[in-house]
C-alpha cells in the first residue's frame, strides 16, 4: 500500500479554504451593478423602485425604467421595516433563507488544518517515516552483503593495514571460535592517514570479505543545531546496529563529533559533546554477542578525544599512510584495469616519479591520462599522455596561448636552467626528472625533481643542498642579468620553510642547539602552529639562524654557477630550442652528448566548429609539491 500523500491533502485543504473565501466574499456582494445603501434611501424616498427583494444581506432592487441594481445591509431587515418598505414600494420579496457554507467552512478551516498537522506529527512518530519528529533518527546507509563487492583484492598500497584488519574478518566470519575461548575482539579501530589514502575503501573492504552489513555513516550527521538529537542519532544507530549483528559500523571523519572535550570557549556543555558522551556510553555498553565492530577514520588523530582512544572502545589504530613506490605500483595497477594502456607505459616508472601520491591521487592521474589521449583521439594511453596528466594534477594545464616576450623567456630559461644545474652539481640533491619553460598554472616555467627512492628520513646534508636548488634560480638571475626578477617567491618561501623547521624543530643549529622550539603538531594535514613558548630574544636568535643559513647557501650557488657557467649557457640554449627537457636528455646535455632530433609532445586538437568551444580547464587540485619542484608565478 503506498504512501497517504498528508502534504498534497494538507496544501489541498489551504487552496480550498482560499477558494471558497473568495467565492463567499463574491456571493455576499451579489451580482450585477452593485450601489450603496445611501444610493437605494433616495431613490425610496422619490418613489422611484418598483420591486425589491430581500436576501440575507442584500437587497435586489428594480427601478422603473429598467435599471435594476443590488445594495448590502448590515443587518437583516425586521418586521416593522419590512412593512415600512412593503408600503414604499409596489412589490416586495423575501428570498428564502440559505445556509452560509461558505462562512461555516471559513470558521472551521484553522481547526481542520491543526489537527490534520497534528495528526501527521503523530503519525509520522508511530510508522517512523519521514515526519517531522523523524530527526533524531539515525542517518546511517546500510549496505547489505550482497551489495558488498569490494574485497581486499580491490586495496593496494596498504598491506600493513590490511594485516591488522585480517583478524577482524576472521571474527566476523567464526566469531563463535573466539567466543569459546573467552576472548573479546576490539570493539573499535581508528585508521589515521592523509585525505585519499583509502581509509574508506579499506572500510568497504572488511565488509566485503566478512559478508555482514555495513552501517556507514559521517561525524557530522549526528551534529545538529537542536540539543539532544546527536545523542538520539547515535543511540538509534547502535540499536539498528544490533538488530544486524554481527555487523560493522563505519564513521568516517569521527573528528567531527569526537574532538577532545572542555574546548568550548562559551563553557557549559553544548551539543557536540553530548553527542560524544552518547558514543563513549554505547561503545562502552557493548556486549561480546553482539559482535559490532566500529571502524572510525580521521586525518586528525592529534584532536580526539582521550577517553575515545582508551581499551574497550578503539583499542586499535591502523595507520594507512601514503604509499611507497611499489604500494603506488600496485594502486595504479587496479586503477588501470578497463584503461588500454600502451606497451610502452612502464608503471614502475610512473611510481618512482610521483612519491607522496595516495591512491586518490593516483586514480586521479590515470583518469587525466586516459582524458588526455581520448582529447588527442588515441585509442590507447601513451607514457606522453601520463606525463602531461602528471603535469596537469601538479601544476595544472598548459598555457601556450599566453604571451610571453622574448626578455621574459630568456630569464625563464636562466632561472630554471640555474635550478636544473645546480641540482645536477650539488651532490646530496634530487635529480631533475624535468625541466620546461612552457608556462603551467600559475608557474612560468618548473623544474621537476625525483628522488631516486623513497625516504623516511632526511640528513642535514640533503636539506641544504634543498634549500641551496631552490636558491640558484635567483642567483642565476643575478649572475646573468645583474638584476633580479619576482619570480623566486616560491623559492623564498619553499628555503625558509626548510631552514626554520632545521632550527627549530630538528636541532640542526650549533648556536640554539639540540632544542625543540616548535611547539606545533605535525599531522596529516600540515603542521598545526601552536603558541609561542620562547623568548623575544630567542626568537630574534632563530631569526638570525635561519637567514644565516640561506645567506649561506646562496653564496655556495653563486660561486658554483659561476664556476660552470659554460654548461648554464647550454642548458639555456637547448631549453629556448625545445622548451622542455626530460631526464634522459639532461643527463646527455650534461655528459656533452649530442642531442637526437626534437619531436615535439602533440597536444590534444580542439573541438570540431560545430560543437560549442570547450571550457578551459582548470587547474586540478593535487597533492602538496615534492621539495624538488620550484613553480613560480608567470
Amino acid at each position: 500500500m503506498g504512501k497517504f500523500p498528508v502534504r498534497s491533502v494538507l496544501i489541498g485543504a489551504v487552496v480550498l479554504g482560499v477558494v471558497v473565501f473568495v467565492a463567499s466574499q463574491n456571493g455576499s456582494r451579489g451580482g450585477g451593478n452593485v450601489r450603496d445603501y445611501s444610493y437605494f434611501a433616495r431613490q425610496l424616498e422619490s418613489g422611484a423602485i418598483d420591486k425589491v427583494v430581500v436576501g440575507d444581506g442584500v437587497l435586489e432592487v428594480s427601478v422603473r425604467g429598467g435599471e435594476s441594481y443590488t445594495t448590502r445591509i448590515s443587518a437583516p431587515l425586521s418586521t416593522e421595516e419590512l412593512s415600512q418598505l412593503d408600503a414604499q414600494v409596489n412589490t416586495v420579496e423575501v428570498a428564502p433563507r440559505s445556509q452560509n457554507w461558505g462562512g461555516i467552512l471559513i470558521t472551521l478551516l484553522p481547526i481542520i488544518l491543526i489537527i490534520a498537522f497534528m495528526w501527521y506529527l503523530m503519525r509520522g512518530m508511530r510508522t517512523g517515516g519521514d515526519g517531522a519528529m523523524q530527526f533524531g533518527k539515525s542517518r546511517a546507509r546500510m549496505i547489505t552483503e550482497e551489495n558488498s563487492q569490494t574485497l581486499f583484492k580491490d586495496v593496494a598500497g596498504v598491506e600493513e593495514a590490511k594485516n591488522d584488519l585480517y583478524e577482524v574478518v576472521e571474527f566476523l566470519k567464526n566469531p563463535a571460535k573466539f567466543h569459546a575461548l573467552g576472548a573479546r575482539i576490539p570493539h573499535g579501530v581508528l585508521m589515521v592517514g592523509p585525505p585519499g589514502s583509502g581509509k574508506t575503501h579499506l572500510a568497504k573492504a572488511v565488509a566485503g570479505e566478512a559478508k555482514v552489513p555495513f552501517f556507514s555513516i559521517s561525524g557530522s550527521d549526528f551534529v545538529e543545531m537542536f540539543v539532544g538529537v546527536g545523542a538520539a542519532r547515535v543511540r538509534d544507530l547502535f540499536e539498528s546496529a544490533k538488530k544486524n549483528a554481527p555487523c560493522i559500523v563505519f564513521i568516517d571523519e569521527i573528528d567531527a563529533v569526537g574532538r577532545r572535550r572542555g574546548m568550548n570557549i562559551n563553557g557549559g556543555n553544548d551539543e557536540r559533546e553530548q553527542t560524544l558522551n552518547a558514543l563513549l556510553v554505547e561503545m562502552d555498553g557493548f556486549e561480546s554477542k553482539h559482535d559490532i565492530i566500529i571502524i572510525a577514520a580521521t586525518n586528525r588523530p592529534d584532536v580526539l578525544d582521550p577517553a575515545l582512544l582508551r581499551p574497550g572502545r578503539f583499542d586499535r589504530q591502523v595507520v594507512v599512510d601514503a604509499p611507497d613506490v611499489k604500494g603506488r605500483e600496485a594502486i595504479l595497477q587496479i586503477h588501470a584495469r578497463g584503461k588500454p594502456l600502451s606497451q610502452k607505459v612502464d608503471l614502475r616508472t610512473v611510481a618512482k616519479r610521483t612519491p607522496g601520491f595516495v591512491g586518490a591521487d593516483l586514480e586521479n592521474l590515470l583518469n587525466e591520462a586516459a582524458l588526455v589521449a581520448a582529447r588527442a583521439g588515441r585509442k590507447e594511453i601513451l607514457p606522453a599522455d601520463i606525463d602531461e596528466a602528471a603535469d596537469r594534477v601538479v601544476m595544472g594545464p598548459e598555457r601556450r596561448s599566453r604571451v610571453i616576450s622574448p626578455k621574459e623567456k630568456k630569464i625563464t630559461a636562466y632561472h630554471e636552467g640555474g635550478h636544473a644545474l645546480a641540482a645536477f652539481l650539488l651532490p646530496h640533491a634530487d635529480p631533475v626528472h624535468k625541466i620546461t619553460i612552457v608556462p603551467r598554472g600559475r608557474a612560468g616555467g618548473y623544474v621537476m625533481r625525483v628522488a631516486e627512492e623513497d625516504r623516511m628520513y632526511m640528513s642535514r646534508d640533503m636539506l641544504l643542498d634543498t634549500i641551496g636548488v631552490a636558491l640558484a634560480g635567483r642567483a642565476a638571475e643575478e649572475l646573468i642579468f645583474n638584476d633580479i626578477t619576482t619570480g623566486a617567491q616560491n623559492d623564498f618561501q619553499q628555503a625558509t620553510n626548510i631552514a626554520r623547521r632545521m632550527v627549530t624543530s630538528w636541532g640542526m643549529s650549533d648556536a640554539l642547539g639540540r632544542v625543540a622550539l616548535s611547539s606545533g603538531t605535525d599531522s596529516y594535514l600540515g603542521e598545526v602552529e601552536g603558541i609561542r613558548t620562547y623568548s623575544e630574544e630567542t626568537a630574534r636568535l632563530i631569526d638570525n639562524e635561519v637567514k644565516a643559513i640561506i645567506d649561506e647557501q646562496y653564496r655556495r650557488v653563486v660561486t658554483l654557477l659561476q664556476a660552470h657557467r659554460d654548461d648554464l649557457e647550454t642548458i639555456v640554449r637547448v631549453l629556448l630550442e625545445r622548451e622542455t627537457l626530460h631526464a634522459d636528455e639532461f643527463a646527455a646535455l650534461m655528459r656533452g652528448e649530442k642531442l637526437p632530433e626534437h619531436e615535439p609532445y602533440v597536444a590534444p586538437n580542439p573541438p570540431a566548429a560545430t560543437t560549442p568551444p570547450a571550457k578551459p580547464d582548470k587547474p586540478s587540485k593535487g597533492p602538496l609539491l615534492p621539495p624538488g619542484m620550484m613553480p613560480k608565478p608567470g
